[in-house]
């Protein structure tokens, strides 16, 4: 295996089901426009309440890619 450059975006995905749902859904949806895609870190998680009740999750992860030679 060589060595590799990676570029990293920030992204944040939501989800009405759970912080997991918006991983994926931010990552699936990332995965359309940009290859090679190999890694991610959660940077933050927040929610929306409503009526004492999470409505919604916000998570915004670093996703890293590899750089075509």
């Amino acid at each position: 295996m060589g060595d590799h450059v990676y570029k990293s975006t920030e992204l944040t995905g939501s989800s009405k089901e759970s912080v997991d749902d918006a991983v994926r859904t931010a990552i699936e949806r990332a995965s359309k426009t940009l290859r090679d895609i190999r890694w991610f870190e959660v940077t933050d998680v927040r929610g929306h309440v409503r009526d004492g009740k999470v409505a919604h999750w916000q998570v915004t992860v670093k996703v890293g890619f590899t750089l075509d030679d």
